[in-house]
């Protein structure tokens, strides 16, 4: 996958698998990504160099060893990693599932915010298939992005084992929808007999 996409501001960015090579670059970035998000809600220990190097054990083997029907995009503008964005089959210890496919995580550094990226990864690793996250309960700005993609919660939160104050709601897309259907379209009426 190479996708290269224009993007508002008439810069394109690119969509594609993630190698080796950009493990340091990725967990750079995810680090980057969580500060810019969750600052205000989570202590310093998650943006330090304790974090950063479970990054790069992370992203090593999501990308040397990617789990069985694993999708994984990163986002790059001019070279640079911007966001990045993953799925597969359901890790989350609640079961049942609502879907078989579990959106992990999709992060867009702040400066890229609406430049139409974060909606390419999601559609490139989700497409329009049934599939569910978990959203910090205390990020909006993520809610409504999901909302826009037909997730919705459906009243299951939980608190992160690390930082209990940390709330997690999960949202799901229940089933597919087509962009084009067009449900307000006015149907014709039968005569009444």
């Amino acid at each position: 996958m190479d996708d290269h996409l224009d993007t508002s501001a008439g810069a394109a960015f690119t969509l594609r698998e993630p190698r080796l090579d950009d493990v340091e670059r990725l967990a750079h970035v995810h680090v980057q990504a969580w500060r810019e998000t969750y600052a205000d809600q989570l202590p310093d220990e998650f943006f330090g160099e304790r974090a950063l190097e479970f990054r790069r054990s992370l992203w090593r083997r999501m990308v040397g060893d990617p789990a069985p029907g694993s999708r994984t995009v990163l986002a790059e503008l001019h070279g640079e990693i911007v966001g990045f964005a993953s799925a597969g089959t359901p890790v989350s210890p609640e079961q049942p599932a609502p879907a078989s496919l579990e959106l992990f995580m999709i992060y867009l550094l702040e400066a890229h915010h609406g430049c139409g990226a974060a909606q390419a990864m999601l559609d490139a690793v989700l497409g329009d298939e049934p599939a569910f996250l978990w959203v910090a309960a205390e990020n909006p700005r993520a809610q409504a992005f999901y909302e826009r993609n037909r997730f919705r919660a459906d009243g299951l939160e939980k608190p992160d084992d690390r930082v209990p104050t940390f709330l997690e709601r999960r949202m799901v897309r229940r089933r597919y929808w087509r962009r084009d259907w067009n449900f307000s379209a006015k149907r014709p009426r039968r005569a009444l007999e």
